[in-house]
């Protein structure tokens, strides 16, 4: 409730996320790891964790934090959508997150709040997950690291499905999707853009996934952020695209 008091305060609508399958397996209670040096996200865990999140007897667990936390906002103006699992499948998991993926959906539907739910689509091969997903959220999510052309595609498929949509990850650098090519297409489709990362800190994110630069020198170009440490645009130019296209001036 602090945290959505302090967000709200600066006109920040807030999506909660329970579920995640990236990045490290087990998390640990305490003092956490000191980020890696040019280690894109190396801090990150997986939420419940491997092989926790196979494990059916933790379900009872947790439906009773996910019951919990959605009664106690279920009808909170200050949160705009609950994103019940991120990138399902992910860290080689596949389908085995499966039944936590039907089971928080299914958690979910028995509060019924007021905001909509969502699980987003992420990989286009995962078919058995994407059909769940994609027919069981009341807003259409995704993520799309692709090239323009490439994401376009994507947006012509799920559009077919005929509810609102919202691009929840976007945006690496070195990979083609950049404010300047992706975002016009967004607004055109009328597409809500929320970009991976936004000032350069202990995450790591300026450096791509899978070009790490353990001594941590600066990458010939950022992967994900828009600001400095010191609070200056990275690219000016993009800054600018930002505010025209969300007519800011």
């Amino acid at each position: 409730d602090q945290y959505l008091s302090i967000a709200d305060k600066h006109k920040i609508k807030t999506i909660f996320v329970f579920f995640d399958d990236c990045w490290n397996k087990q998390a640990k209670i305490g003092k956490q790891p000191a980020p890696k040096p040019g280690i894109h996200n190396s801090g990150w865990v997986q939420d419940p964790g491997d092989p926790d999140s196979k494990n059916e007897a933790n379900f009872p667990a947790l439906e009773k934090y996910v019951k919990d936390v959605m009664t106690r906002f279920k009808t909170d103006k200050r949160i705009l959508l609950w994103d019940l699992y991120n990138e399902p499948g992910n860290s080689g998991k596949l389908t085995t997150s499966y039944p936590l993926l039907k089971a928080v959906f299914t958690w979910a539907r028995a509060v019924n709040p007021e905001q909509p739910i969502s699980a987003g689509l992420w990989a286009w091969d995962y078919r058995e997950l994407n059909a769940f997903q994609a027919l069981n959220s009341d807003v259409i999510t995704y993520h799309d690291y692709e090239e323009p052309q490439w994401h376009q595609r994507v947006i012509d498929m799920l559009k077919s499905h005929g509810r609102p949509m919202i691009c929840t990850e976007y945006m690496a650098r070195t990979r083609g999707s950049r404010f300047e090519t992706v975002m016009p297409i967004l607004k055109k489709e009328n597409i809500g853009a929320i970009n991976w990362g936004l000032v350069d800190g202990k995450s790591n994110t300026k450096y791509a996934w899978d070009t790490p630069l353990p001594n941590g020198e600066e990458p010939k170009e950022w992967f994900h952020e828009v600001f400095r440490k010191d609070g200056t645009p990275y690219k000016k130019e993009e800054v600018e695209v930002i505010k025209k296209l969300n007519d800011i001036k």
